[in-house]
């Protein structure tokens, strides 16, 4: 059922109303018309935002509203039915509402609204809802590394915690629906995919209750809760860990192990699904937000990879070595690019961070408040997960973001990337992007928080090339480092064709990987079975960045004297987070505005800064 506020059946109340109050003060009836149009697309859109919210809990969570703190989402097949007729009802409306004569903020609002909820629809038809289970992204895993998105500063914080443990059992339940679901409709991940999903369940399960991930925010009480309350909150925090959630986590991995792993199925391409071109096709242009073609996304990653290495095979040749194999080898075991410990991972990161920090200036008007901190992947998902993420903080600051560090296996792991990693999940990447972007006053909520991967994922790779401009990587390594970076991404262009597209094996992508980036063992293996999982996400960084630095060359050869890296750096920021075509049409509108002496068309929001 959808349910509208109050305040928002008041704001349409509102807006429609104005026509009838006229008077002599009263604007033109063209622009009274205008304004009366905008006021109901604004307030469809905080609907639709509260709607979000109140389906997402979590979501809100991260964002800092706990209004729904104390529930998980419904996962039910029910739910995703009805939510398909939710957004079908939203995108009449929206597409029922006349944008003439609306500014371009107002009128692009609209459009991205009614692209979004066409996309969602999309994917619904297309039933990738029904594989809710992977070693990456599955249920099992987003409830435990929720909770440090959790915040615990009051008696009622832990009570809302106390209520959600007690609803996992019921959320798992709906899980093993849909999966059975997926099952029936053919929807389901590679076998040996989920064979992996098994010992990660069991790992959160086996603990003891105060040794388990959810009794983590037991070990320190804020001063607002009394000691009776922390007393009466850890007995049945405890409590609820030992009869939901070890038993809930232990009938998932069960069914898993048995009744769903042994169906999976056999092909790692998505191609193997039904519809499953169709599918990877609809994923490209998520992911990219571009329509090219999986042969030509293809075609760029083998030209890039071609041109990368050429760049890394000047370093190893400076180096002294003969060529760039030589020199990868060389590396395997030099003690000098390895980690010592788990913490020596930590620091290199927080090293470049604070490094970069004091320079942000010189390229950024536009800078984030919110703080940023590094902390250790957790143990439970540690083999599984990338070598580093960001989680992004709340909009008001009250929770940092935070760069996410896999140091599992460390004497495994080269430091040789941790440079330009940094700067990627950092400053001046996710952590700066993010930031600015869920602050900008202009901006409907849904715009702050819009998930565009390419552009977001593409500013963050152009970020590492941002420290070469500043003048970091002064040690060859370390950029040989950042040219492995920026590698990895190219290889991503041919490996994520080629198993979803080109139909390769599991091992002809390990190969391909063996041949032609310098990832650690670790990586290549996660790294592969990523792609595997998430078909077209890995697509989007280069496309992103090929993107950024397209316009880049497009405005410096453009505005020449004229051209202000931190003014162009302003405007890719300044509109959040955009479908690549959008964000083409708004430079370029910028470059036009700059030349012809009138104001930019879209100002930096200088309370972001």
């Amino acid at each position: 059922m959808k349910i509208r506020s109050k305040r928002l059946c008041a704001s349409l109340l509102i807006a429609l109303a104005m026509p009838l109050a006229a008077s002599a003060s009263t604007p033109a009836p063209q622009a009274q018309d205008v304004a009366t149009r905008v006021a109901a697309l604004n307030a469809l859109l905080a609907e639709q935002w509260q709607h979000n919210l109140q389906t997402q809990p979590e979501f809100a969570t991260i964002l800092g509203d706990l209004r729904y703190n104390d529930r998980w989402s419904d996962l039910s097949l029910a739910h995703a039915a009805a939510e398909q007729k939710v957004a079908q009802d939203f995108l009449r409306r929206f597409e029922a509402i006349d944008t003439t004569g609306f500014s371009d903020t107002d009128r692009l609002n609209q459009e991205l609204m009614v692209r979004q909820l066409k996309d969602g629809l999309r994917s619904y038809d297309l039933k990738l809802y029904e594989m809710p289970l992977d070693q990456m992204s599955g249920v099992h895993l987003q409830l435990a590394g929720f909770i440090s998105s959790i915040p615990f500063d009051n008696t009622k914080e832990y009570d809302d915690y106390l209520t959600r443990l007690k609803a996992v059992p019921a959320a798992f339940d709906q899980v093993i629906a849909l999966a059975r679901q997926g099952m029936k409709d053919g929807m389901m991940p590679p076998r040996y995919i989920l064979e992996k999903v098994v010992p990660q369940i069991d790992n959160i399960a086996k603990p003891d209750a105060a040794d388990s991930v959810f009794a983590q925010p037991l070990k320190h009480f804020p001063a607002s809760v009394s000691a009776a309350d922390q007393q009466r909150l850890r007995t049945a925090i405890l409590a609820a860990i030992d009869q939901q959630i070890r038993p809930a986590y232990r009938k998932l991995g069960q069914f898993v192990a048995k009744d769903y792993a042994p169906h999976g199925r056999s092909e790692p391409g998505v191609w193997q699904l039904p519809h499953g071109d169709e599918i990877y096709r609809f994923d490209i242009e998520q992911m990219t937000t571009t329509h090219e073609t999986p042969e030509q996304i293809h075609e760029i990653g083998q030209a890039e990879v071609k041109r990368i290495q050429g760049e890394m095979t000047k370093i190893a040749k400076s180096q002294g070595f003969a060529d760039l194999d030589s020199f990868r080898a060389s590396l395997k075991n030099n003690p000098k690019v390895h980690a010592t410990s788990r913490e020596d991972i930590l620091d290199h990161y927080r090293k470049y961070l604070a490094q970069m920090q004091p320079e942000l200036p010189k390229l950024f008007g536009l800078l984030p408040k919110t703080k940023v901190v590094v902390v250790p992947v957790e143990a439970f998902r540690e083999k599984e997960a990338t070598a580093a993420e960001y989680h992004q903080g709340t909009p008001d600051g009250s929770r940092p973001g935070m760069i996410y560090v896999n140091t599992g296996d460390y004497a495994n792991r080269s430091l040789l990337s941790t440079e330009s990693t940094a700067y990627h999940e950092g400053i001046p990447g996710h952590h700066l992007q993010i930031s600015i972007a869920q602050t900008l006053p202009a901006l409907p909520p849904f715009r702050q928080q819009a998930g565009y991967t390419a552009y977001i994922e593409g500013w963050a790779l152009y970020a590492e090339q941002l420290g070469k401009d500043i003048g970091f990587y002064q040690d060859p390594l370390s950029d040989y480092g950042r040219l492995s970076d920026e590698l990895l991404r190219a290889d991503r262009l041919v490996l994520d064709t080629g198993v979803h597209y080109k139909h390769w094996t599991r091992q002809q992508m390990v190969d391909f990987f063996h041949a032609n980036s310098s990832e650690d063992e670790p990586d290549v293996q996660a790294e592969t079975d990523r792609y595997i999982t998430w078909p077209g996400q890995a697509l989007a960084y280069k496309t992103g960045e090929l993107k950024i630095l397209e316009l880049r060359a497009l405005a410096k050869q453009e505005l020449g004297t004229q051209f202000d890296l931190r003014a162009f750096h302003d405007e890719i920021l300044n509109g959040g987070a955009l479908p690549l075509d959008v964000l083409e049409a708004r430079v370029k509108s910028w470059i036009a505005d700059v030349k012809a002496g009138r104001a930019p068309a879209h100002p930096p929001a200088a309370s972001a800064s």
